[in-house]
């Protein structure tokens, strides 16, 4: 049985076909966009500072020895003792600022006292009583040296000079007239006029 003849351009025509298969295939690779990959980055938080609320000012009472007792008055945070008194007029002449606290600071709804000086005790004339420490009134025509040396600015070297010149002038007539007296001027008697009297 005869073979039948295989033609002789099979071979060439299957090789254009593969490099027509090869060729329309990277056309198409060609031609297919690209798929690239986009990374999304997320927005870095901001610092941003929180509101702080401002403070309220300081209310605060004073009374007592100061010029406008019984105020309500509206200080900054921060202040002290002194600002609220300075605030409410100041502090009276007889005002006790040692019992005070000046430097200290203060809070809302504080109530300041100041203090007046204690006064003076008076005897039942309503006199001012006298001091254990205050030397008495003496009568310089008859005080010895113990007496003349108590009083103010008299030390026993004048208080011997008082009892000399008297020794030697008669009694003392007047008060100005220990000013004669040596070591005594205007300054002393003037330091010693409310504790002597002059009397026969």
């Amino acid at each position: 049985m005869e073979q039948p003849k295989r033609s002789p351009y099979g071979p060439i025509i299957a090789l254009i076909f593969a490099a027509a298969l090869f060729v329309a295939g990277g056309i198409y690779l060609l031609r297919e966009p690209k798929h690239t990959t986009v990374e999304i980055i997320p927005p870095q938080p901001t610092a941003t500072d929180l509101p702080t609320a401002t403070p309220a000012p300081l209310e605060i009472y004073v009374t007592g020895a100061v010029q406008n007792p019984q105020a309500r008055l509206t200080l900054p945070i921060g202040s002290r003792v002194e600002d609220a008194i300075a605030a409410a007029g100041g502090a009276l002449e007889n005002a006790d600022l040692d019992a005070v606290n000046l430097a200290q600071r203060l809070q809302d709804g504080d109530m300041i006292f100041v203090p007046t000086l204690p006064a003076e005790a008076e005897d039942t004339d309503g006199n001012p009583a006298p001091t254990p420490n205050a030397p008495r009134v003496v009568n310089i025509n008859e005080a010895t040296l113990d007496d003349l040396d108590a009083l103010p600015g008299i030390g026993p070297t004048t208080a011997q000079a008082i009892i000399d010149y008297r020794t030697a002038n008669g009694p003392f007539e007047s008060i100005e007239e220990l000013l004669e007296v040596e070591g005594i001027g205007e300054g002393t008697l003037n330091k010693i006029r409310d504790y002597v009297t002059v009397e026969p």
